[in-house]
């Protein structure tokens, strides 16, 4: 097969890679190469067949159907409670955690923009008024108004490109022992390593792109014939952002700061490393992963709301863009003012741990399901994969869960 025509294949695939590679992805895959070396690479490799399963089926149900996860949820016989306690828990955790963690996408995005210039910080009375968060963010939900769904694709395919070239030349540039870096793809795992492993699947695998990348395909292909495309998409997406993901793993290998907090620190203590070269490639994957990522979280929670209330998905729509102002205009205030929403980050991570496993399930199900998906229901090797998954997102569930309420799981 061409390249030009592979290329040609590729439809919302990279924006799931562009979804889940944001600023939280670069520091927990930095923390786990500055603290375990190459051990936990294997760990990407399996959040990437848990993505690509889990995804797969999103889009199949998509095509099928002709609806995506909010529509069928709003769309589904059964007592109205229950339908009511999904619709509140879904809308809890994608989307308030995208308001909480939009912040967090901008922050990060303004975090790489200071590795080439730092933006003045204005001080009204006791408000202080960060204009690079203000600038990223404007700039984000820019993008989003225009409502251009093809230019909307093409400019995260191309961030994606450029950040993915970003980590891997830093890689390259590092010259890591790659005997070494081939032996960490053999599963090992220690006591101390689980909350590492936890992190690296639970930041690739995220409910909201669950929602997206359905949404999404069901717009490019819509029909069952397009579900070779599909898969196509979706593999060679989610790769790729598994590689880049890996990348980041190994440079964080080489990082020399005395502790890591932030995605400041990722940056920054790779400049004895390579001198300013590395710093501005890494300043520049982080810029493109904050970028990305205060575009996918709000464009992701408003395709739910809008699906959820059965008001009109297009791009341009009063319905969408007044989700995309509450989104992106919430994280504007809360990172250009400095403010940590701490009590909404705390409520996301109750609903995502309590969401994680049951939309997993859910989507197993209704993968299942020969109303739904006639025959283009799930096969039995995948249902044995699926599974084995779900079990994956109950333990990830379970520790999101601890680490707000303090079960003392983990």
């Amino acid at each position: 097969m061409s390249l030009k025509k592979l290329l040609s294949g590729i439809g919302p695939g990279p924006i799931i890679a562009a979804a889940f590679i944001g600023p939280g992805t670069v520091t927990v895959c930095t923390l786990a190469g500055y603290n375990f070396g190459f051990s936990l690479i294997w760990a990407m490799g399996l959040s990437v067949l848990a993505t690509v399963i889990l995804q797969e089926m999103s889009g199949r149900i998509g095509l099928v159907s002709g609806k995506d996860l909010s529509q069928i949820i709003r769309s589904q016989k059964g007592s109205a409670l229950f339908k009511i306690v999904q619709i509140i828990l879904v809308l809890t955790a994608i989307v308030i955690g995208n308001i909480a963690y939009e912040s967090g996408n901008i922050t990060g995005a303004n975090l790489g923009l200071g590795a080439f210039w730092k933006a003045p910080i204005f001080s009204f009375g006791p408000f202080s008024l960060d204009s690079g968060n203000f600038l990223l963010g404007s700039i984000a939900l820019l993008i989003l108004w225009s409502g251009n769904s093809k230019t909307l694709e093409k400019t995260l395919i191309a961030l994606v490109v450029l950040m993915s070239i970003a980590f891997i030349s830093t890689t390259i540039l590092v010259k890591p022992d790659w005997s070494e870096v081939l032996a960490g793809f053999w599963p090992s795992l220690k006591n101390e390593e689980i909350p590492s492993l936890v992190a690296l699947i639970g930041t690739t695998v995220v409910p909201y792109n669950l929602f997206l990348y359905g949404s999404l395909a069901k717009a490019k292909w819509k029909n069952p014939s397009g579900i070779k495309l599909m898969r196509r998409d979706i593999i060679l997406s989610v790769l790729l952002g598994g590689l880049v993901s890996m990348a980041i793993l190994i440079v964080g290998t080489f990082n020399t700061s005395e502790s890591i907090n932030s995605a400041q620190d990722v940056a920054s203590g790779l400049e004895t490393v390579f001198g300013k070269s590395g710093t501005y490639l890494m300043g520049f994957g982080l810029l493109a992963a904050g970028l990305t990522s205060s575009i996918t979280a709000p464009l992701a929670g408003a395709l739910v709301i809008c699906g959820i209330m059965n008001w009109s998905q297009e791009n341009k729509s009063q319905s969408m863009r007044v989700s995309f102002l509450i989104i992106v205009g919430a994280g504007l205030v809360f990172s250009s003012f400095g403010i940590r929403p701490v009590a909404l980050i705390s409520l996301a991570q109750i609903a995502n741990g309590v969401l994680l496993p049951l939309i997993s399930a859910w989507l197993i199900w209704i993968a299942n399901q020969q109303v739904w998906m006639k025959e283009y229901k799930n096969s039995k090797w995948i249902n044995s994969l699926a599974i084995f998954i779900w079990i994956i997102t109950l333990i990830l569930g379970l520790k999101s869960l601890d680490s707000v309420l303090g079960f003392q799981i983990f």
